[in-house]
């Protein structure tokens, strides 16, 4: 009897393996567990995924498309890091598609909705009693992709889930220590408003609280402390 042939390495799961380097790489970046500058190597991640270099390939240009992961020619890819200016537009992104976003989200509210919305304003609160710091970010950013979720807009839905990943990478460098990554009491007002189908509350409350994250954050061009550093040293 002839030897079962064994299957091609790549078939016919590649696209699934592809999805879970992806998601696998995106969850380590808006837990905090994978930093700004971290280098991704291709055969690591090939043995943790039991995939070929090809399909680790695939993902990681995926991710570099969706601005995640920076490739570097003859020195492989690596978690990007965005500078002050990107996160000014990733934030600006924000403001412009998430307020339209709750708009679809009201209109789609349901009880069932509402009550997936306090679990998880529960779990964020279970979080940050007990000081669990990767849940909290991770937490925060599901909050703003079940809006999206909610609302069955697909595209944005698309768009937010890449901006939340830029925005993970954005807070764990520029955040100010003593100041939380994403309110939860902004969060339960955003709930409440939805709740009451309050467009106009919901579209404010969203906007205020997108507008404190970035507060929040110490974004300063490394192009002023080269100035005045040139400053000093000359005077």
């Amino acid at each position: 009897m002839a030897a079962k042939s064994r299957p091609k390495p790549d078939a016919p799961d590649a696209s699934d393996r592809v999805s879970r380097i992806r998601e696998g790489v995106t969850a380590a970046i808006l837990e905090h567990r994978l930093l700004p500058g971290t280098k991704l190597g291709e055969d690591e991640i090939g043995e943790i995924y039991g995939a070929s270099r090809t399909l680790v390939r695939t993902a990681l240009q995926q991710l570099a498309h969706e601005g995640i992961v920076n490739i570097e020619k003859n020195r492989g890819a690596f978690v990007a890091r965005p500078t002050p200016g990107d996160a000014r537009e990733v934030f600006e992104a924000r403001r412009l598609i998430e307020p339209t976003i709750v708009d679809h989200a009201v209109d789609a509210v349901s009880p069932a909705w509402i009550e997936r919305l306090q679990q998880h304003l529960t779990e964020e609160r279970e979080a940050e009693l007990r000081g669990d710091a990767r849940a909290s970010v991770r937490l925060s950013g599901e909050f703003h992709r079940l809006i999206a979720e909610m609302s069955g807009h697909s595209i944005y839905l698309g768009f937010l889930k890449e901006l939340i990943a830029r925005s993970s990478l954005i807070i764990l460098l520029y955040r100010r220590h003593d100041t939380p990554a994403c309110g939860t009491d902004h969060h339960a007002e955003i709930v409440t408003a939805i709740h009451k189908r309050d467009k106009q509350a919901a579209r404010t409350r969203m906007l205020s609280h997108l507008n404190e994250i970035e507060a929040e954050l110490f974004l300063k061009d490394p192009a002023a402390d080269e100035l005045r550093l040139a400053d000093v040293l000359g005077a």
